[in-house]
């Protein structure tokens, strides 16, 4: 099944795309495989969800999925059913700070 991806703005307007991008993954489906996949797949995104020398997540970068803040769950974490089967889709948010 396609895993369905919703990305901000400005990372769909660096990736060159509209709207949700979708992808297939063998093996798990995990927040860091979906990262893998999209930095393979647009490398003008590598380093700008998580650190490129890290590999953490960056930290005005949230990640949700069935009204779920997946934000601080480790990256090899099995996603949630419902993203599995592409019936929801991971979203990647950047935050705001500042008051």
């Amino acid at each position: 099944m396609p895993i369905r991806v919703i990305l901000p703005a400005h990372l769909r307007t660096l990736a060159g795309v509209n709207g949700e991008v979708t992808m297939e993954l063998a093996g798990p489906v995990t927040a860091g495989a979906i990262i893998d996949s999209l930095e393979a797949r647009f490398p003008a995104l590598r380093g700008t969800v998580r650190d490129a020398a890290t590999r953490k997540r960056r930290p005005l970068v949230r990640f949700y999925a069935c009204e779920q803040d997946l934000s601080h769950d480790p990256l090899d974490t099995p996603l949630p059913e419902a993203v599995q089967r592409g019936t929801e889709p991971f979203m990647i948010v950047g935050s705001m700070a500042g008051g």
